[in-house]
C-alpha cells in the first residue's frame, strides 16, 4: 500500500520554495538556474518534479496555461514558517515557548543586532 502524500515540505521542497519566495513568479528552469547560481546544482527534471509536487500540495500556483509554466507562491513565507515553527513548538517542546527559547539561545549567543531586535519585539508585546 502506498504512503499518502505528505502535506509538509521536504527539505528539497523547502529549498525550492525559498527561491520562489525571494524571486517571485518564475518557471521551473528559472528556479533551477537560481539554485545553481547559489551553489545548489540539481538536474532540471528534479526541480521540475519538485515544482509539480509543490503545486499539487498547494504551495505553488500557476500563472499561465501554456509552456513554459510559470508559478508563484500560493502561501507566504510567514504563513509556512509560522506553521512549521508552531509544529516544532508543540511536538518538541510540548507548547513551552520558554523551553524553546532557552534551547535556541543556549546554542549560540545573540549578536548585538539580534539582541536589539529581540528587545524591541518584547517591548512591543509587553509595553
Amino acid at each position: 500500500m502506498a504512503r499518502p502524500a505528505a502535506r509538509d515540505l521536504t527539505e528539497r521542497e523547502l529549498e525550492v520554495m525559498h527561491v520562489f519566495w525571494s524571486c517571485g513568479e518564475m518557471t521551473a528552469q528559472d528556479a533551477r538556474d537560481h539554485l545553481a547560481a547559489a551553489g545548489t546544482d540539481r538536474a532540471y527534471t528534479t526541480i521540475a518534479t519538485l515544482v509539480r509536487i509543490l503545486h499539487e500540495k498547494g504551495f505553488l500556483q500557476p500563472t499561465n496555461d501554456e509552456r513554459p509554466f510559470r508559478y508563484v507562491p500560493a502561501r507566504t513565507y510567514e504563513e509556512v514558517s509560522g506553521r512549521l515553527l508552531g509544529e516544532v513548538l508543540e511536538r518538541v517542546f510540548h507548547g513551552s515557548r520558554e523551553k524553546m527559547l532557552v534551547r535556541l539561545l543556549e546554542r549560540r549567543r545573540l549578536t548585538p543586532q539580534e539582541r536589539t531586535m529581540l528587545e524591541s519585539l518584547l517591548e512591543e508585546v509587553n509595553p
